[in-house]
């Protein structure tokens, strides 16, 4: 296979270009290093891919940059598969720069649309979407049959969004595409602006933490290792043509719910230092609790989440002091 990889610097790309590359397949990383977070953090990751000894190129594109965008998919003849990943990220951030959402997340999604119809023989695009489309739903676990229509934040709407363009693609021009609903990414090479890593960079440097809704929240936590695998079965069982819009959604997370302040102690017992913890009221735009339902994921691409939140936190704080030298 031929992949193009959008966000290939991020924390959900880097996984996946290093798995399709060990696997054999060629990858074409696209990033536009936006300083949304450390970008060290993100050459760090492309340095790894680099010298992973695969078939990997990056290029610096931004997907809003419509004619660069163009360019690079003209240009690399071949490309089979397309693994859309590049989003401004961030629930809480889209009440500061509620823009940069739209242009990132509507627009540069749009131009890779557009793009993907100038590939000859494309099999299969996927794209991410996120557990944040469920809104202001109350039932759990969420459902990908349940309502969507409800966001709390920007962001929310712009995944939303992307789901409905894609249908809308799907039908006009038969682009076989399926997005994935993730649930609460963590592991190592993670984002900086998540929950359990600034925990751990607070705690470290004796600081306090904040902690929303006093607490009292819960989330389907999935390591990024089931995430990537999730990804890649997906990747190989694009939907059928059968007269529908060949385009589906499913949800990829770890199928159970756990509290926040489990996580905080599994961080604690990890790096062998209590926090001290400011209790805060809810954030604008947040929710109490996310569960994913994913009968629909294990039936038709084989995915089974293996990691708990109890092995992983563990190994994510290893992650955090080598590459930090801590």
């Amino acid at each position: 296979m031929v992949i193009l990889v959008t966000g290939a610097a991020g924390f959900i790309g880097y996984h996946v270009s290093k798995a399709l590359m060990d696997r054999g397949d060629r990858v074409i990383g696209i990033d536009n290093l936006n300083d949304y977070y450390d970008v060290a953090l993100k050459r760090a990751r492309l340095d790894n891919l680099a010298a992973d000894g695969g078939d990997f190129s990056f290029h610096e594109v931004d997907i809003a940059d419509r004619d660069a965008l163009f360019a690079l998919v003209e240009s690399n003849t071949g490309i089979t598969h397309i693994i859309h990943l590049a989003a401004q990220a961030g629930v809480r951030y889209s009440l500061i720069d509620p823009y940069s959402y739209v242009r990132t997340n509507v627009d540069g999604y749009l131009n890779l649309l557009e793009a993907s119809r100038k590939v000859e023989g494309l099999e299969h695009f996927v794209y991410a979407s996120s557990s944040s489309v469920y809104g202001a739903n109350e039932k759990l676990p969420f459902s990908i049959e349940d309502r969507t229509d409800r966001p709390l934040s920007l962001y929310a709407a712009t995944k939303k969004s992307s789901e409905m363009m894609a249908h809308c693609y799907s039908h006009l021009y038969r682009l076989p595409l399926t997005g994935l609903r993730f649930f609460t990414v963590y592991g190592p090479w993670g984002r900086p602006d998540m929950a359990y890593f600034g925990f751990t960079q607070k705690i470290l440097a004796g600081e306090p933490i904040d902690v929303f809704n006093n607490g009292d929240m819960r989330r389907d936590f999935t390591y990024i290792d089931d995430i990537v695998d999730g990804v890649i079965n997906c990747l190989g069982t694009p939907p059928v043509d059968d007269g529908t819009p060949p385009c589906r959604v499913y949800n990829i997370g770890n199928n159970q719910t756990e509290g926040l302040m489990d996580m905080i102690g599994l961080i604690e017992d990890a790096l062998g230092q209590k926090a001290e913890i400011n209790m805060m009221g809810m954030q604008a735009g947040d929710f109490k609790e996310t569960f994913a339902d994913i009968t629909e994921t294990e039936r038709d691409f084989n995915f089974s989440p293996k990691t708990r939140l109890a092995d992983g936190i563990p190994r994510f704080i290893d992650w955090y002091r080598d590459f930090y030298s801590i």
